[in-house]
């Protein structure tokens, strides 16, 4: 799907997919949402968002980290010459404290600036003067104050391979080699990460937006009580996609939603479908006094669409389990959104 929408939403969409359930309760459109909800004022809702803007800093440590990574010692890397303050090398490293390899202290290929300060003292200064495909042995002394009590105060070797020391210049030949179609120089590096970067500000300020918005939709409303059968579908369809989650974790459902949402799994379901039973309320009232349902025609010609962009022969193959309701849900919801935001008081900051 091209856009991102409330996360409640996403939330049950992907729970249905998972989970193959249908509407439990019937299709939101049939239902007479006035019964439940009254809608506050949701013309000209205020939202604030930041500008999409490219943060240069930003911009110049992704271009740089994409470039680093992608130096071997074969292609780019430096090995003529010794390693001094403000390189950055690429290393292998162990660190064993009496004798024996201790938990973390261990990488192969690991990136570090000589000078930066990322480890414990005298472990950078120890590389200054060595050569590429040299090991030394640093005999140090964890600080006192070390996070990890089993190493603070403690004496250690690290033994350490310089495998070669990284370049200060990008080079085109490098850019090739990352197999970015259409990136074969850096310049168009440097567009590829701009781009990247505006396109996930565009995407945060687009969120951003939604959810303040349906925040402030749904706090407007006057809600009565919600029927019952309703509850039960967006309980029932997020459990099952919950439960398919914390199971490919290893987790068991309890577990997973304290870990996750700090709070036990049944808790947890029953404030999911409360708040995603307003919401949906919420957005059908809109929908019907703006006249922003979707119709049979409407819906067949997403579903193509999408069908056809996701590689599938007919629209039955792409809806598979799925109740073709639930996306004529998700299309009314970003119709809805987007009036919302074509009406509302936005502020840029």
């Amino acid at each position: 799907m091209n856009r991102k929408i409330a996360i409640v939403l996403a939330a049950l969409l992907a729970s249905v997919m998972l989970g193959g359930c249908g509407s439990e309760s019937g299709a939101l459109k049939d239902m007479k949402v006035e019964k439940y909800v009254t809608l506050g004022e949701y013309r000209g809702l205020p939202a604030q968002a930041a500008a999409v803007t490219v943060d240069e800093t930003q911009e110049a440590e992704l271009m740089k980290a994409l470039y680093m990574d992608s130096v071997t010692k074969e292609m780019g890397g430096i090995t003529d010459r010794a390693v001094s303050m403000g390189d950055t090398v690429n290393i292998d490293y162990e660190g064993k404290k009496d004798g024996v390899a201790f938990p973390g202290g261990t990488a192969s290929g690991d990136l570090l600036e000589i000078g930066s300060g990322h480890f414990i003292a005298g472990f950078e200064e120890g590389l200054i003067g060595a050569t590429p495909g040299e090991t030394r042995d640093l005999e140090l002394t964890f600080p006192e104050g070390y996070g990890n009590a089993e190493l603070a105060g403690q004496a250690v070797v690290f033994t350490v391979t310089v495998n070669f020391i990284l370049p200060t210049e990008y080079s085109d030949e490098v850019v090739a080699s990352i197999g970015v179609p259409d990136m074969t120089t850096v310049e168009e590096m440097r567009q590829f990460v701009h781009d990247y970067l505006e396109t996930n500000a565009r995407n945060n300020y687009q969120v951003t937006l939604e959810n303040a918005l349906m925040d402030g939709l749904v706090s407007g409303c006057v809600f009565q009580e919600i029927p019952a059968a309703m509850l039960e579908k967006y309980y029932n369809n997020v459990r099952a996609g919950l439960e398919a989650d914390s199971a490919s974790r290893g987790m068991d459902l309890e577990t997973y939603c304290i870990y996750n949402y700090s709070m036990g799994a049944d808790s947890f379901l029953n404030q999911y479908a409360e708040a995603a039973a307003r919401q949906s309320l919420a957005v059908q009232a809109v929908a019907n006094a703006e006249n922003l349902n979707i119709s049979d025609e409407e819906l067949q010609e997403n579903l193509e669409q999408y069908a056809t962009q996701g590689g599938y022969d007919t629209v039955e193959d792409f809806l598979g389990e799925v109740d073709r309701e639930e996306y004529r849900e998700f299309f009314m919801y970003e119709k809805v959104l987007d009036f919302l935001i074509e009406n509302a008081r936005i502020t840029e900051y």
